[in-house]
């Protein structure tokens, strides 16, 4: 099953999006919180890479991520977790979470069908 992992410079936030979108869209989905640093507020590529480890089972993970530093420490991450196969998803973290969750259940998803259906979340409206 694809892992996903949720980065967001608050470790709350990323516990938070992490249990939404389990408990909402896929409760047998790997979902790996990986928030805030060891100062609070940032992120951390040595937690996101033990999340991406965490999630990883073999068949790939995907990265959520929140603002413009968590992408940068994300793809360090993934250099430095050298035998995990995982991307990053350009989607709202939380819809973006959701999404990727409840596709990850299916038996035919795939890295790239999860990461569509997380970059679907780009088109939500919430007002009309």
């Amino acid at each position: 099953m694809i892992g996903l992992v949720v980065v967001s410079h608050s470790e709350k936030a990323a516990e938070g999006i992490a249990d939404v979108a389990a408990q909402m869209g896929g409760g047998n989905a790997r979902i790996v919180p990986a928030g805030g640093d060891e100062d609070g507020i940032g992120t951390s590529p040595d937690r996101i890479q033990a999340a991406l480890e965490e999630a990883d089972d073999g068949d790939g993970v995907v990265v959520l991520v929140d603002l413009g530093s968590a992408v940068m420490n994300a793809e360090l991450a993934i250099e430095m977790a050298a035998d995990v196969t995982a991307t990053i998803a350009d989607a709202p973290v939380l819809e973006g979470t959701l999404n990727a969750a409840v596709e990850t259940t299916s038996p035919k998803a795939t890295l790239d069908s999860v990461v569509e259906r997380a970059e679907d979340a780009r088109d939500y409206y919430k007002l009309n």
